[in-house]
């Protein structure tokens, strides 16, 4: 599944995207920065959010990738760092080309079963700003971002494999 749209960064700009589903996101890199990870986290069927305090906003863990890191490396440090969960699953969902006015990044989006470490304190990155966790019913994630009709897919996708590997692992 391809779905083009566009969104509106932090400095104002409207972008273009495109986000791809059944599809390796190594491949093809030629002129494309791959940068970021967000992992649609499930413990006990909530859906972990996090919450940035600097940018005011909700997200599902994530965060980018680091020289050397594959991007599933990049799901299992950020999701640990910015909620104290183990990843004990991670699945493809998709990623998203984003064409800035000097490059196109890429960001990646899995499906993960997660389990605490402990209890949530803080970002565990110092340079971080992480300072609240949640784990929330997914019917209401739009009342903690909504990222359009992309958003609306890779939350409807997140789902379903979370609900394919649970089948498969009752």
């Amino acid at each position: 599944m391809d779905i083009q749209s566009t969104l509106t960064n932090r400095s104002g700009q409207k972008l273009n995207t495109e986000y791809r589903e059944d599809t390796n996101p190594t491949e093809n890199l030629e002129k494309i920065i791959l940068q970021g990870v967000h992992a649609y986290c499930f413990y006990k069927n909530k859906l972990v959010v996090v919450y940035a305090k600097k940018k005011g906003i909700w997200t599902p863990p994530g965060g980018g990738i680091e020289l050397g890191e594959t991007y599933e490396e990049a799901t299992i440090r950020e999701v640990m760092e910015e909620s104290n969960m183990k990843v004990l699953y991670q699945e493809l969902i998709g990623f998203l080309d984003v064409s800035e006015p000097e490059r196109v990044v890429r960001q990646v989006r899995s499906m993960c079963i997660v389990e605490p470490y402990g209890d949530f304190i803080a970002d565990m990155d110092a340079e971080a700003d992480i300072t609240e966790m949640k784990l929330i019913d997914p019917k209401d994630y739009k009342q903690y971002f909504d990222w359009g009709e992309v958003g609306d897919r890779i939350m409807q996708r997140a789902i379903e494999l979370k609900n394919v590997y649970l089948k498969k692992n009752e």
